[in-house]
């Protein structure tokens, strides 16, 4: 009986011949995945160095509005309280203009009267 060589036949358990042993493909494997790991890793803590910068940024917008919306609050009742005071003045000064409307035509019909009684 006569055995046939096949693949791989005579060749050590865990030896690969002239492409180096298993371990150091598994080796290579390694490398390779902490080389990807560390890049991911990189990749991350600059992703959540950003979001940190960004939330920063958005407690600051927030502070601004938040003053803003105070401000405005403050601006607009001061604005309505002018306004109501406006609105009563030109109630009073609407009364005022009539009379005085009223005694300016009395005096131009008195100058014209007298202007015809002359003639």
């Amino acid at each position: 009986m006569t055995m046939h060589a096949g693949l791989g036949a005579g060749v050590p358990p865990g030896s690969y011949g002239n492409y180096g042993s298993a371990n150091s493909g598994y080796s290579a494997c390694e490398e390779e995945n902490d080389r990807h790991t560390e890049s991911l890793r990189r990749k991350v803590k600059a992703v959540k160095d950003l979001s940190i910068e960004i939330g920063q940024e958005v407690k600051t917008q927030n502070k601004l509005l938040a003053e803003m919306e105070s401000q405005f609050d403050s601006t607009t009742g001061f604005l309505g309280r002018t306004m109501g005071k406006l609105k009563i003045l030109s109630r009073g000064s609407q009364t005022k203009l009539m009379c005085y409307m009223m005694l300016f035509s009395l005096f131009v019909f008195f100058v014209i009267y007298w202007i015809i009684k002359l003639k």
